[in-house]
C-alpha cells in the first residue's frame, strides 16, 4: 500500500510546476517526521530515509549509478544514545535537547554527584569519568569514537542560582561495522552522456539522544535533500531532459564526518575527470539575506556566472562568495580536483544541530528563486 501511495505521489507531482514549494514541503514533513526518528542510528533512521530516498529515484525513473543498485555500501562505527537518558540537577528532572546534552563520544555512566562551581562555565566534582560545563546554547553532533568518560553540557540560562548535585543515568551503545549506504542515481543526457552534472545533499542527521529526544534536521538537511529531489523532479519531465547526463546523490554520515562522500571519492561510481561540475547542498531552508557559495573563489568563472544569472533574473538579494571549507560533501570532490560549489542560504531561523531545527518553523522563504538560479546555472554547465 505505501508503495502505491508513493507512485501516486509521485504520478501526481509531476503534473505539478517543478519548483512547487509544496512538494519541497511534504519531503520536509516526511523526513522529518517521528519514523524516521532524526535520520540517525537509533531505530535505524538514517536506513529508513534510505529506502524512502531509493523509492523516490526508483518512481522517478532513474538509472543507478551502481550497476543495479541505487545503494552504495559501506561501514563505519557510530557512537549512539539509544537507552537511558535521565539526568537530575537537585532533583529537578532535565530535559536533554532543552536543558543539557550529552557529547557525542561520551560513555554510559550512572551515579550521583556533588558540584562546586569552579567559574562561569565549569564545575568541578570527584569523579574523572565525568565532565561538565554551562553552554549558552547547546548544539549536538555525531561520533565514531567512544572515549573513557562523559561530558554534559548544560545550558547556562537553565541554572541561573547554580546546581548542588547531579544524578545521572546515561547508557550509551558504540556499533561497529553500522552498515551505510550512498543513494545514486542518474538521468542519462540527451547530446553528452558521459559528461556529468552532479547535484548532491546528505540526508542524514543527528538522530535521538535517548529515547524521546529527536533531532529533526529540518533545515539541515531535509532542506537540501528537497532540493535535490525537486532539481530531480524537473529534469525527469521529458520536456526537460538535459543534455549532460545529471547525477543525483543523497550522502550519508555527512553527520559523522562527511563519511559517505569521502566513501564515494575513494570509490567513485563516475570517473571523476567525467564530472562537469558538482553541485552540494546543505542549509536551504531560509534565504532571507542569499546565499553563500563556498569555493567561489576557486572557481571563479562559474561563479561568475552564478552571480549574473541571479542578477539578471533578480532571484535572490545576495549571492555571497566564500573561499574553500571542509564543512560539507564538496569538501573531498574538490580535494580531488573536481570543480563544485556548496550552497548554503542565509538569514531567517538560527536553529543548527539542536532540537529546535523542525519543519514546522523552517519557511523556504526563497526556495523556489534558488531552485530557478540553480536550474539556469545547471543549464549553463551544458553549454
Amino acid at each position: 500500500m505505501i508503495r502505491i501511495l508513493l507512485l501516486f505521489f509521485l504520478i501526481f507531482n509531476l503534473s505539478l510546476p517543478a519548483q512547487d514549494t509544496a512538494f519541497a514541503r511534504s519531503i520536509l514533513k516526511t523526513l522529518c517526521s517521528q519514523k524516521f526518528s532524526g535520520r540517525g542510528y537509533v531505530n535505524k533512521g538514517v536506513d529508513k530515509a534510505a529506502d524512502y530516498l531509493e523509492q523516490i529515484f526508483k518512481g522517478y525513473g532513474l538509472k543507478p549509478l551502481n550497476q543495479k543498485s541505487y545503494s552504495q555500501f559501506y561501514t563505519s562505527t557510530i557512537n549512539t544514545f539509544p537507552g537511558k537518558m535521565n539526568v537530575k540537577a537537585d532533583g529537578k528532572q532535565l530535559v536533554p535537547g532543552v536543558h543539557y546534552i550529552v557529547s557525542p563520544e561520551s560513555k554510559s555512566l550512572k551515579g550521583t554527584y556533588s558540584l562546586t562551581k569552579r567559574d562561569s562555565v565549569t564545575y568541578v566534582h570527584d569523579s574523572p569519568a565525568l565532565m561538565i560545563s554551562l553552554q549558552k546554547k547547546l548544539t549536538w553532533s555525531v561520533s565514531i569514537i567512544q572515549e573513557n568518560y562523559t561530558i554534559v553540557e548544560l545550558l547556562k540560562d537553565s541554572f541561573p542560582e547554580g546546581i548542588k548535585q547531579l544524578d545521572i543515568q546515561i547508557e550509551n551503545k558504540l556499533i561497529s561495522n553500522y552498515k551505510l549506504r550512498n543513494i545514486c542515481g542518474y538521468i542519462p543526457g540527451s547530446e553528452k552522456p558521459d559528461s556529468f552534472i552532479v547535484f548532491s545533499a546528505h540526508y542524514d542527521h543527528l538522530g535521538k539522544m535517548g529515547a524521546n529526544t529527536i533531532f529533526p534536521g529540518a533545515n539541515d538537511n531535509a532542506s537540501g535533500t528537497a532540493m535535490l529531489l525537486s532539481l530531480m523532479r524537473y529534469y525527469a519531465m521529458p520536456e526537460h531532459k538535459p543534455k549532460c547526463s545529471i547525477a543525483f546523490i543523497g550522502f550519508s554520515a555527512e553527520e559523522a564526518g562527511l563519511l559517505g562522500s569521502a566513501y564515494f571519492v575513494n570509490n567513485p561510481l563516475i570517473p571523476l575527470n567525467k564530472i562537469k561540475f558538482l553541485i552540494n547542498l546543505d542549509l536551504l531552508g531560509t534565504g532571507d539575506e542569499g546565499i553563500t557559495v563556498v569555493n567561489a573563489t576557486e572557481f571563479k568563472k562559474e561563479f561568475n556566472s552564478l552571480k549574473e544569472l541571479n542578477e539578471q533574473n533578480k532571484y535572490l538579494p545576495l549571492v555571497k562568495p566564500r573561499g574553500k571549507a571542509r564543512n560539507s560533501d564538496h569538501y573531498w570532490f574538490s580535494e580531488k580536483g573536481v570543480p563544485c560549489f556548496f550552497i548554503y542560504t542565509m538569514g531567517g531561523i538560527k536553529a543548527y544541530h539542536d532540537v529546535y531545527d523542525i519543519e514546522r518553523t523552517l519557511p523556504l522563504t526563497k526556495f523556489k528563486e534558488v531552485f530557478c538560479l540553480l536550474r539556469d546555472f545547471s543549464g549553463s554547465l551544458m553549454e
